[in-house]
């Protein structure tokens, strides 16, 4: 009988070991290269509900759901890999193919110079990218001041003093640019309509004027919430209300 119970639980082990995150995602692909894209979908779904995240994940779900001509999944699953990892290029470039299968024109309002420098440096880094850069240049500078204070030599001195204040200075930079993009994703709340066509309205309330119409896979900002209705802005300056049901926040 205890051999029984005992082969029992090794049975059950080899069977939970079988099931790790690595060997799901294994069998994920393999079904997403068969063209198994719905049933590619659970196995990537059972992943991310064991708390496992990864911009490759996220990556495979939006492949898998533009695949399958879902528009709102696919590019939600693709903004949340490129929250992880804003320098993904296959995410980038994937995400321009699902945004032409949307209906919403939204011309963007004309950025300030440090708008554009946030979007196109800061943030083209994920934030633990810019500290482990700073962590690298806070090394090498104390490294480089030691070599100045051990130097005999009157010009090694000068290089690697001017070094390490290059280091120092490249950390301070590294490291504002980690709490800026740290503040700017914790702070701005995205998500995406996930319903064909949803009504906008000027008050939180069923019965408040209709101002716009929204459909599905449209990406907006969530500035507020009361009950069951968030308070949105599109990039083209529109604000208005909808009901928390009709979007996915990223």
């Amino acid at each position: 009988m205890k051999k029984l119970v005992l082969a029992f639980a090794l049975f059950i082990s080899l069977v939970a070991f079988s099931q790790t995150p690595e060997a799901l995602f294994a069998k994920a692909n393999n079904l997403y290269k068969n063209g198994s894209y719905t049933k590619a979908i659970e196995q990537y779904l059972s992943i991310e509900k064991n708390g496992f995240h990864s911009d490759d994940l996220y990556f495979n779900l939006g492949n898998s759901y533009y695949k399958l001509n879902k528009v709102a999944p696919s590019i939600y699953y693709y903004e949340k890999a490129l929250k992880l990892n804003p320098a993904h290029v296959d995410v980038i470039s994937n995400l321009a193919f699902a945004k032409r299968m949307t209906i919403d024109v939204i011309e963007e309002l004309p950025k300030t110079f440090l708008q554009r420098f946030s979007e196109n440096v800061i943030q083209k880094l994920a934030f633990d990218t810019w500290a482990i850069f700073a962590v690298i240049a806070s090394f090498l500078a104390a490294l480089f001041f030691l070599v100045y204070y051990f130097s005999s030599s009157s010009k090694g001195k000068l290089f690697f003093f001017n070094a390490s204040i290059l280091g120092v200075f490249v950390l301070i930079i590294c490291a504002f640019f980690a709490f800026k993009n740290y503040d700017t994703i914790k702070n701005t709340k995205t998500a995406i309509i996930f319903f064909e066509k949803v009504t906008v309205k000027n008050a939180p309330t069923n019965s408040s004027e209709v101002v716009f119409e929204l459909h599905e896979g449209t990406k907006v900002q969530i500035l507020d919430k009361l009950d069951n209705w968030m308070k949105i802005k599109l990039a083209d300056g529109k604000i208005g209300w909808i009901s928390a049901s009709k979007l996915k926040e990223i």
